[in-house]
């Protein structure tokens, strides 16, 4: 037994990170041990650019060419600061974000070499500080443009889209033309929260998608400097990537690269005229607010027709998301096709546009069948692009792992990874409670989720229908890596902050720094980490913006999100790492990093500080504890049977040898 009072150290000297491999479902070091990464997505400012390119300031994005991301996510002479914090809090890993835009901004094959230098430098900080890094190319609703953020604008100019009529043609839903900047705050009626993640549903993002993934087959005539549209994009995404990984190659912290962020389908798969407005056994999607595109619906509205649409809503009487009203789009008659250019998928036969203006269905099944062949996303579409992918970042360095995501919609509804998939896969699927983040509110202890119309009671059923929700994440990778299965590392998951209309922010603006205005969101995060523990998961949490404000219209810098765990308007002392944290006793908890062996089991109760640990030990390596001195400000008491314990108090890491192989159980207790 250790007992160790909260002033002793005993430190042991820190260890070079070692290479991971995978071992079934599980990443193993190059002593033999497993390893439970837990990781921090840095971060959310990283998707716009540095230092005036956040959403909270007006833009007609006119200087896409000449942006700048150095400074994101932070620049390199507060990286020190950063990356101690995240140790601190027991993070061991960094899903690191940059963007296609970030990279190749200035126009085809122009790379941003200064910016490229200083992300090299930034994972060179983070492997000081003890981090892992993998890279996650980020996109979300494919490009700042068009509502969120990835690509670059001139991509647009090449596929013959006008970026500068979106907003007229109603044809995305970007903050920067829909919000009132001088007005504030914020505002339901013009830029709904979380509103932003509807624009997959829009013209430009199921535009863009299918061209991305499918142009061969549905645009086979739609080619740019003698390629086709699909092979241009992809072979332009992949040439970033590349430029990336060559810069970082000779950083051993970092691990991987991440496929593609929260990939789409656009229209791949969808009949041509169906608007999804509710479930049925046929079409089983998730029944969202806003509005109900159909392909066709989308590709007349980009073409300058005006459509009724169904918009949705959360009905109170029927405690169900149900058709409202139809809202007319683009009733000015706008095109979003430049001069001379026109729709693809038009030319291709899906529809035609009659005398009068109409637009008629060619090909119900356009988007469904090629050929004689019906489409599966997956396996033509999703398997050639993670080959391509694995292909151009193990040109560079053979033994990084590729961390693949699938259109999360698809994983929702039960689909599995292509069987091709290529080896040294890590399940890299999102996570998030749908309900608190869509509405940003924790009903605990009376849960309703309105998308399904049940009701979970307590803790209990709580913690019960998360764990079946990410046992069902992590079943999809039983195919990965020939059938041998592999790690799942959960490459989102989080909560929004501003709970309750930032009720919490309130309560610290008027000078409560107790846990107390926090405790909706120490509970949510607490009972997500215990479903991470009961199935032995690796994740990347959402995230760590350093230039997070509580201001309503910042949050994270991107589209009125704020889930970031550190923001400076939560910092009161310039020497705590600990000031700045938002919910600390949340996710700041003690947790394997490394097991001697296999990890069998893993336990803490948050109100108690009981934690406990079952591990199958092999001879050789110690197992390593993160152990918290937030969750032990008095010290702690370590048991474990034959075995010899010992203490780093300035990383507060147990290390724990047993004296042989067998089951070891290690608990720890607050003094």
């Amino acid at each position: 037994m250790l007992d160790q009072p909260p002033s002793l150290e005993r430190k042991i000297a820190p260890a070079a990170l070692s290479r991971l491999r995978i071992e079934g479902d599980r990443f193993i070091d190059e002593n033999g041990r497993q390893v439970i990464l837990r990781g921090v997505n840095l971060g959310g400012d990283s998707k716009v650019p540095y230092p005036g390119g956040g959403t909270n300031h007006p833009s007609d994005f006119s200087d896409h060419r000449t942006v700048s991301f150095i400074g994101r996510p932070f620049p390199l002479d507060e990286a020190d600061e950063h990356f101690g914090r995240l140790a601190h809090w027991g993070f061991n890993c960094i899903r690191l974000l940059t963007t296609w835009e970030a990279v190749e901004h200035a126009g085809p094959g122009l790379f941003d070499e200064a910016y490229l230098d200083y992300f090299a430098a930034i994972c060179a900080k983070a492997g000081e500080h003890g981090h892992y890094v993998f890279v996650d190319f980020h996109q979300d609703a494919w490009s700042r443009m068009s509502g969120g953020d990835g690509a670059p604008a001139w991509l647009f100019e090449k596929v013959g889209l006008d970026f500068t009529r979106f907003h007229e043609a109603g044809a995305a839903h970007v903050m920067q033309h829909k919000y009132d900047f001088a007005r504030g705050g914020r505002q339901p009626d013009r830029y709904p929260m979380m509103s932003w993640a509807q624009n997959y549903r829009f013209p430009v993002n199921g535009i863009m998608w299918t061209l991305f993934f499918a142009g061969r087959d549905f645009a086979p005539d739609f080619t740019i400097d003698g390629r086709n549209i699909q092979d241009y994009l992809q072979d332009h995404y992949l040439g970033s990537v590349g430029a990336v990984a060559r810069h970082i190659r000779h950083l051993p912290n970092v691990i991987g690269f991440d496929s593609l962020n929260e990939p789409s389908s656009g229209y791949i798969g969808l009949d041509l005229s169906y608007q999804h407005v509710r479930w049925t056994p046929e079409k089983p999607g998730l029944v969202r607010p806003g509005l109900a595109w159909s392909p066709l619906d989308g590709l007349a509205v980009a073409r300058g027709i005006s459509r009724d649409v169904p918009l949705l809503g959360f009905s109170e009487e029927e405690k169900t998301v149900v058709p409202l009203r139809d809202e007319k789009i683009n009733s000015s008659g706008t095109s979003i096709w430049m001069e001379g250019r026109s729709d693809p998928f038009e030319k291709a036969g899906a529809y035609r546009v009659t005398h009068n203006g109409d637009i008629e269905v060619l090909r119900e099944d356009f988007f469904r069948v090629v050929g004689d062949r019906p489409v599966n996303v997956k396996q033509d579409y999703m398997a050639p692009f993670f080959k391509r992918m694995a292909d151009a970042v193990r040109a560079v360095c053979t033994d990084w792992l590729l961390f693949v995501e699938l259109d999360p919609f698809a994983i929702m509804l039960g689909h599995s990874f292509p069987d091709d998939t290529p080896d040294n896969a890590v399940n890299a699927s999102h996570w998030y409670d749908f309900v608190t983040l869509s509405t940003k509110h924790f009903g605990y202890p009376d849960y309703f989720n309105p998308y399904s119309g049940t009701w979970l009671r307590g803790r209990v059923e709580i913690e019960k229908n998360y764990v079946e929700q990410l046992a069902f994440l992590r079943n999809a990778s039983h195919n990965l890596n020939g059938g041998r299965g592999a790690p799942t590392l959960v490459g989102e998951c989080g909560i929004p902050f501003d709970l309750d209309q930032g009720a919490a922010y309130k309560a610290f603006a008027a000078g409560d720094r107790s846990d107390a205005p926090w405790e909706k969101h120490i509970l949510a995060l607490d009972f997500m980490y215990n479903a991470f523990d009961t199935l032995l998961l690796s994740s990347a949490h959402w995230n760590y913006s350093a230039s997070n404000s509580n201001d309503p219209a910042i949050g994270d810098g991107w589209n009125q999100e704020d889930l970031s765990i550190f923001s400076r308007d939560q910092k009161t002392g310039a020497d705590d790492l600990d000031s700045g944290g938002r919910a600390l006793a949340g996710f700041v908890r003690p947790y394997v990093r490394k097991a001697g062996g296999r990890l069998l089991h893993v336990s803490f109760d948050r109100v108690s500080g009981a934690f406990t640990a079952e591990i199958e030990c092999r001879a050789g390596s110690p197992s390593e504890v993160f152990v918290p001195r937030l969750q032990y400000p008095s010290g702690f008491s370590v048991e474990a049977e034959n075995a010899q314990v010992s203490h780093d108090d300035a990383r507060q890491i147990v290390e724990i040898a047993a004296a042989g192989t067998g089951s070891l159980t290690i608990r720890i207790a607050r003094r």
